[in-house]
This record gives C-alpha cells, structure tokens and sequence, in this order.
C-alpha cells in the first residue's frame, strides 16, 4: 500500500514556522558537542550558517578576527553605512533586523553600485568587472562602515588595496565571495590585514551566507543591549 504523502505527518502534529526553527537550531546544537570549539557569539553565527546551508561541515571553515564580533556590534549599535557587493545581498537584508540594533536603519543606509550607469561605463571602456569600480564609488562609505562580500572576490581584493594602501578601515568586513578564480587569494589577503573580519575560507560563499552573517551580528547586538549572557 501506498504511504500517506508526508505532510500529513505535519498536519497531525502542528509545528509553525518560528517552531521549526527552533527545534532546527536544537537539532544542530544538539550535533555540536562545545558548539565545536568557538565562543558563546561566534557560534550564534556559526549555527545560523549551519542552518542556511544545511551543512554541519561548514563550520570548519568558519574564521573570526578576535575583534570581529565586538565591531561589528558597535557599528551596528551606532548606525554605520553598509556596503553590499550585490544587489541580492542589499534585498536581503531585513531592515526589521538592522532598525533592532539602531532604529535609524532606512534602505539609503544600505549601498551597492554594481547597477550604477556609471560603474557599467567604466567597466565595459577597461574590460574588468563592475564590482571593482563600485566598491570604488563606495569609498566615502567604507571607513568605519560594514562591507558584505557574498559574490565578488575582485572588490574586496580591491578593499584590501585600499586598506593597505590608503588607510580604509571598515569596521567589519564580511568576507564570503564565492566562486573559483581570486576568491581563495581575496580571503587569504583580507585575514593578514588585521581588520574586524568574519569569513569562510576555501571556494564557499555566497549572498545568503553574507546575509545570514549580518542578521546573527543583529541578534547579538540586540542581546547585548538586554544584557543577555
């Protein structure tokens, strides 16, 4: 005989939407004899990845400057500009999240200039891709802001020269391009730098994670305006 399709498994036994979350979060802590070795925050982050990809292994190529987290929140906390390499990532950032952390957060807050006519012009006239003349655009923004990389390696191999040789210092770089070529060389760059930086090393990246970061960041800002420990 044929089996019952499975959601009726569901419908029996009624979990909502902010339910399943929760047992998916106990689900992972519950594979994570220590939270796998990092601090109380750096798991907050790390099991929020864990539960946007699915993927326990990710975990291992988690990497946090030491004063990444610490950072990230006071910029949060003080409402810094923030610089997404695409526009994926800048739709995906829930302002509800942002405004929890500062009640100023407002769309204009959040930049991103891959589309920008300008950008387009310059990268067609010179060969080279639209992400390294719009996180140029964005400099004014980049100096105590927070930079998002889920997809371009060559902007933030240009944020790196930046640092290195202009003085730019973000207050939290998000460093997770994803993809094949430069992305392993603009990660490896970015942690010898010395500024606040959340990554994943190796090939993996990509928008949801860049966004999946950000958002834990918020809820640990929140927390820490609570007081919770």
């Amino acid at each position: 005989m044929t089996k019952p399709p499975f959601i009726y498994q569901l419908l029996n036994r009624r979990m909502s939407g902010p339910e399943i979350e929760t047992r998916s979060f106990e689900i992972i802590d519950g594979e994570a004899p220590d939270r796998l070795g990092f601090s109380r925050d750096e798991w907050e982050i790390v099991r929020r990845l864990i539960h946007t990809t699915g993927d326990m292994a990710l975990a291992a190529s988690v990497r946090f400057s030491p004063d990444a987290i610490e950072s990230g929140i006071a910029a949060l906390r003080r409402g810094a500009p923030i610089y997404a390499d695409s526009n994926m990532i800048r739709s995906g950032l829930s302002l509800e999240r942002l405004r929890s952390a500062h009640a100023g957060y407002a769309v204009d807050r959040i930049a991103c200039y891959v589309a920008d006519n300008e950008v387009a012009q310059k990268a067609t006239k010179e060969g080279l891709p639209r992400s390294l003349y719009a996180i140029q655009k964005a400099k004014p923004q980049l100096d105590g802001g927070i930079v998002i990389f889920g997809n371009a390696p060559v902007a933030l191999l240009e944020l790196n020269r930046m640092i290195l040789e202009e003085g730019i210092r973000p207050a939290l770089v998000i460093g997770m391009p994803v993809g094949f070529v430069h992305v392993v060389e603009s990660k490896e760059e970015l942690a010898a730098l010395g500024v606040p930086f959340i990554g994943i090393e190796g090939r993996r990246g990509g928008s949801t994670l860049a966004v999946a970061t950000l958002h834990a960041v918020c809820t640990l800002a929140r927390q820490a305006e609570k007081g919770v420990s």
